[in-house]
């Protein structure tokens, strides 16, 4: 009989089946898909952030231990590439003699370099003037002392004689903050930036000059080894971070005290953790209600021959059949459906891991396996439970009723709706609060901490929305038969009363259908404003960290000045060049980034938004800093520290360029800035570059920003390049895209944003046009009937388009509110997720357009499909069915 069974359903009821396995499908391959988005996204946080590693470990000996130990043990640890030992020496200060002047510095410190170390960690020194051996200066120190190659420099030694030194080399220190880190000292013990004054020597100079200073002072004079390891780590951050620092633990471990390890590659992959983390939250706020759409439509699918199942059970039932006889046919209906919606949605999302993911993206084996477990899931709960709530439910006489009655919700459902409504709402304020994280990384634990209550508002919003959009649905529909009479009298003439009625009766198929056309809008313009909000800001973050199409950085001592702008300025493909002043004042103890502006002009060449500022707008606080030419704009953390309040009075320590010594400069406090183009993140201030030049004698530009227009930024790059020389360092936009720190904002969404857009598109039309489809479908009885009783063909067709034009009308307005309420809810909940926060969502029109195009024309196919069948012969319908 079973066999029976499934052969009279795949000659029957092919299509029904057809559709069920399809939204298994949709399911399985959505999940199956993301799934491979967030192995790929893993794999791509790890190898970004250990790719800009130079020194994997900074291993500094103790007091007292052999170096030469040290570095014997950490050779000999297991996944160790290459170990070279460094020596750190403090001075007591530099002088130099140059071009008729004398300068003088203030305390630095000197590096003892074993030869090898630029081809063993490439990427720390990068040379700009002269030898990349010998004896090299740091760019800011041979900017304080005006000194060049050929130049001699003396080097104090506290207690000793003043050792002179011929330069042979300029150099730029990338990796500065970490080369100069307190080893073993916890991130707020750390120094607030590396030392202005940097001499680097042949080690064995080093060890000569350096070696008697150790023995009478060995506060001042200590060892480090500069580690290179192996980059063979585990795809996902935390597992990788996991690893990375237990190694260093160990190495500590056999060190026993000899020696400290600074971990720089656990650093790193410390922040990724946090970035994979928002990966998976991406993957559930945005993949699981995909899923569950595609669950909630297969059951549409399946629900919408609910009323001739029943009649087929009853009938089945008639002729002896028991319930475990029609729950076995029910069940092989289900694992029909579950098989081949597994299968066509495994290879689905195969080629899409492929296309757009990459081969790194392609699932593993246990995301197939929970992918087909949820499809398991879906074609039970959609198609067995039903057949046995009916066998349980039902008599032989229900299950053969043509016409299903409807319950009149109960006050409690509005309640309920306007309960979960409520609680989105509470939950959207909590998470709109400043200073609120979903994620909470304390640096240097080994866990991360979840806020899960975040997903309560979407969750909920959700629900809420969906249970409303219901509840309306169907109280229009019941009491507003009139009022739906009237406005569907145009289409269907005469027959308008009996086609509100005969919507009001059986209007259980047009709410499956409005509610999911609803949702299906809902999620598919959740998830492109989400995206689209994210590519935004992608771009925002990128240009906020390159701080123009291509960005001219020069030293902080630097004698930049207009004549270089001009040069620039004339180069093809420059529309203008924007200079900025950068400096470094003392606010108080702190040592501080200082930006030098021109307010007239900044706000458009830095592509200042408002949300960067604090108390006004981008172009209120630099109007203000304008008409206040000793005014300045301070970074939140600093006006938080010192407790400031606008209108104070400030005294800052800039270094005078005619002395060279450090001076008070006056300024006044006038707003908050918490984000600027080029700046660290934390603590910076931003000044009048007039008033700067003025106060310290000199009007040196330190950053040039060039706008190409949004075109040929790279071949711009190049020709700056070769008329300023390598002492400049220029970088451009596009570059600086995959190289945005280790945000979550440098991974290309490119593949998930295709799969989504393209997964909601597809659920979007299908939930107008299949699901109203299959339920005009039911509807066919009726209409035969009504052209049995004289119904005209133009008033059959105004029946069809009737309910086409209501489901559509309905679930656009449904999706369109519920989707812009979820898009605000998302972007506040994963803000996290953008760097620096939106300052207004970003729509997709084209998208969107585009999705009300497909959904239309699926309404439009379903429709003109059931017209065909309504002006058949009424006898050849009735026969059918």
């Amino acid at each position: 009989m079973i066999r029976m069974w499934l052969a009279g359903l795949l000659r029957r009821r092919r299509g029904r089946l057809l559709g069920v396995a399809a939204g298994v499908a949709m399911a399985v391959a959505l999940l199956a898909a993301l799934g491979g988005f967030l192995g790929a996204t893993r794999a791509t946080m790890t190898a970004q952030s250990v790719h800009g590693v130079v020194v994997d470990w900074q291993v500094q000996a103790a007091s007292g231990a052999d170096a030469r130990q040290v570095l014997d043990t950490v050779q000999h640890t297991p996944g160790t590439r290459a170990a070279l030992p460094v020596g750190y020496a403090s001075a007591s200060g530099l002088s130099a003699t140059a071009g008729g002047t004398s300068q003088t510095t203030g305390p630095g410190t000197v590096l003892g370099v074993p030869s090898g170390y630029r081809t063993t960690f490439p990427g720390e020194i990068r040379v700009l003037a002269g030898r990349g051996d010998g004896v090299l200066l740091a760019q800011q120190t041979a900017a304080n002392l005006h000194a060049a190659p050929g130049d001699t420099v003396a080097v104090g030694r506290t207690g000793l004689p003043p050792l002179k030194v011929r330069v042979d080399g300029v150099v730029d220190l990338p990796q500065a903050d970490s080369l100069f880190q307190k080893v073993g000292a916890p991130p707020q013990a750390q120094p607030t930036a590396p030392p202005d004054n940097v001499v680097l020597l042949p080690q064995a100079r080093w060890q000569a000059a350096f070696g008697p200073l150790a023995k009478v002072r060995p506060d001042l004079v200590h060892d480090q080894i500069h580690v290179r390891r192996s980059h063979a780590l585990p795809h996902d951050p935390a597992v990788a971070y996991t690893a990375a620092t237990g190694s260093a633990h160990h190495t500590d471990l056999r060190l026993a005290g000899t020696g400290v390890t600074g971990d720089n590659l656990g650093a790193v992959l410390d922040a990724a953790r946090s970035d994979a983390l928002y990966a998976q939250m991406l993957f559930l706020f945005l993949g699981v209600p995909g899923a569950v759409l595609a669950g909630a439509l297969t059951a549409a699918v399946a629900g919408a021959g609910a009323a001739r199942r029943r009649r087929e059970q009853s009938l089945l039932r008639t002729r002896g059949a028991s319930t475990g006889r029609l729950l076995a046919l029910a069940a092989v209906e289900a694992a029909v459906v579950a098989v081949v919606g597994g299968a066509v949605g495994l290879g689905a999302a195969a080629l899409l891991g492929r296309t757009a993911f990459g081969t790194v993206g392609t699932f593993t084996t246990g995301w197939a396996l929970a992918a087909l477990a949820v499809g398991a899931v879906i074609a039970g709960g959609t198609v067995l439970l039903p057949a046995r709530r009916d066998i349980k439910a039902a008599t032989v006489v229900a299950g053969r009723a043509a016409v299903e009655r409807r319950r009149v919700p109960r006050a409690a459902w509005w309640v309920l709706a306007a309960g979960l409504l409520a609680g989105a709402l509470v939950v959207f304020r909590i998470t709109s609060r400043t200073n609120y994280a979903l994620i909470l990384a304390p640096e240097g634990t080994p866990t991360l901490s979840v806020d899960y209550w975040a997903f309560a508002g979407p969750a909920l919003l959700w629900t809420g929305g969906a249970l409303l959009a219901w509840l309306l649905v169907d109280l229009v529909l019941r009491r507003g038969r009139p009022v739906l009479a009237r406005l569907l009298r145009p289409a269907t003439g005469a027959l308008s009363g009996t086609v509100a009625a005969s919507l009001s009766r059986q209007r259980g198929t047009v709410l499956r259908a409005v509610v999911l056309l609803a949702l299906a809008i809902a999620f598919a313009a959740s998830t492109a404003v989400f995206n689209s909000t994210y590519h935004q800001q992608a771009g925002v973050d990128a240009v906020l960290t390159n701080g123009a199409d291509v960005t001219v950085s020069e030293s902080a001592g630097s004698t930049t000045g207009s004549a270089d702008a001009a040069r620039v300025a004339a180069l093809p493909g420059v529309r203008s060049v924007e200079p900025l002043q950068h400096r470094f004042a003392y606010v108080g103890p702190d040592l501080q980034d200082l930006y030098g502006v021109r307010p007239s002009t900044v706000v458009g060449a830095g592509r200042l938004q408002d949300a960067y500022f604090s108390g006004g707008t981008a172009r209120q606080l630099t109007d203000r800093l304008q008409r206040q030419p000793d005014g300045i704009l301070v970074s939140a953390e600093t006006a938080n520290d010192f407790q400031l309040q606008p209108g104070d009075h400030i005294r800052l320590r800039l270094q005078d360029n005619r002395t060279h010594q450090l001076r008070p400069v006056a300024f006044r406090f006038v707003g908050v800035v918490k984000e600027f183009p080029t700046a660290p993140k934390d603590s910076f201030l931003v000044a009048n570059s007039s008033y700067v030049a003025r106060a310290t004698g000199s009007g040196a530009v330190g950053t040039l920003l060039v706008d190409t227009g949004g075109a040929g930024q790279r071949a711009v790059a190049r020709h700056v390049r070769s008329i300023l020389g390598p002492t400049a360092h220029v970088t451009d936009l596009l570059s600086a895209r995959t190289v945005t720190g280790s945000s979550l904002t440098a991974v290309d969404l490119g593949g998930l944003t295709r799969v989504e857009l393209g997964f909601a598109l597809v659920i979007g039309a299908a939930a107008g046009g299949l699901v109203l489809a299959l339920g005009l479908t039911e509807r066919r009885r009726t209409l035969a009937l009504a052209s049995v009783l004289g119904a005209r063909g133009r008033q059959l067709s105004g029946f069809v388009w009737s309910e086409a034009g209501l489901v559509a009308v309905a679930g656009a307005a449904g999706g369109v509110i519920l989707g812009w309420s979820l898009s605000e809810v998302l972007v506040k909940v994963l803000s996290g997720v953008f760097d620096p926060p939106p300052e207004a969502l970003s729509v997709p029109w084209g998208y969107l357009g585009a999705l009300a195009a497909a959904v239309a024309a699926a309404l439009a196919l379903a429709a003109w499909t059931a017209v065909r069948h309504a002006r058949r012969p009424p006898l050849t319908e009735l026969r059918e069915l």
